[in-house]
């Protein structure tokens, strides 16, 4: 049974149609890639799954239960987390207060435990810490706790953030662009991770991608987008062959180069192409 199942899904802003009767279907554990130029509905699309979107056609399903009338904290208390294509992190605060606020809803604390700083509050705030500690530990910033996040590197931020997605304990994770601004050594590193979510923690995931040689050497299917509706879906090998998305997305020859190595799951660290 599918993870995740999109059927007919429209939006509109105005006159213009963002999303047009778009089908998709992610299967549990699955690494699933969405391509296209800017403009094609890609974040768009991310925008109604997670919920700070409400859709105007179709429907959409998360485990069986309809969420596209949900709210965002509703989406997300069910299992769906997510980064974002321009870092949002809380850059005056520590990285583990960053993870913190992730860990916020499964808090069971009231307002009269706050005030009044019972054991149960303290006990459950160590509990809160020491997982934001070993959510750190596994996306590679150890030690960092305390340090500011804006003063951390790029690609550190850019762990911190799926850190604190991953402290909403998701079981489908959106990530919008993850390897934007790397060089192709990050984005090789930061691939391996992503697998790593997924081999490790089971985690389902859906990912915006520009960088041809991350999605050609991760995903497992891809879906690709023109003017907000599908033009194609499959295999890496047959989007690279699929003639349409050949001319209009990849240019003559890049689906080729853009290729992974037979012998190698990972990526390769050579330049990237973007679609």
């Amino acid at each position: 049974m599918p993870l995740l199942v999109a059927k007919g899904v429209t939006k509109r802003f105005g006159g213009l149609v963002a999303v047009r009767d778009l089908d998709l279907e992610i299967e549990p554990r699955a690494i699933v890639s969405v391509i296209g130029p800017n403009g094609a509905g890609k974040t768009t699309l991310f925008n109604c799954i997670a919920g700070w979107l409400r859709i105007d056609e179709g429907e959409i399903k998360f485990d069986g239960q309809a969420i596209h009338k949900l709210r965002r904290d509703q989406i997300s208390r069910l299992g769906i987390g997510r980064t974002y294509q321009n870092i949002r992190l809380f850059a005056g605060m520590s990285a583990i207060e960053n993870v913190l606020v992730g860990e916020n809803h499964f808090l069971r604390t009231g307002w009269i435990g706050a005030v009044l700083r019972t054991r149960g509050v303290h006990l459950e705030e160590e509990k809160a810490h020491e997982e934001a500690l070993r959510i750190l530990h596994f996306v590679g910033l150890p030690g960092h706790g305390e340090s500011q996040a804006s003063n951390l590197p790029y690609g550190d931020q850019r762990r911190l953030e799926i850190a604190r997605a991953l402290a909403t304990k998701p079981r489908l994770l959106l990530l919008d662009e993850p390897t934007a601004g790397m060089n192709p050594a990050e984005a090789h590193k930061m691939t391996d991770f992503i697998r790593r979510l997924r081999d490790e923690l089971g985690i389902t995931i859906l990912l915006i991608e520009h960088q041809m040689r991350v999605v050609m050497g991760i995903s497992e299917r891809i879906t690709v987008l023109d003017y907000g509706e599908k033009i194609a879906e499959g295999t890496p090998r047959e989007i690279q062959n699929n003639p349409r998305v050949i001319e209009a997305y990849l240019g003559r020859g890049v689906g080729e180069a853009a290729a992974p190595p037979a012998t190698s799951g990972s990526a390769p660290d050579a330049a990237s192409s973007e679609a």
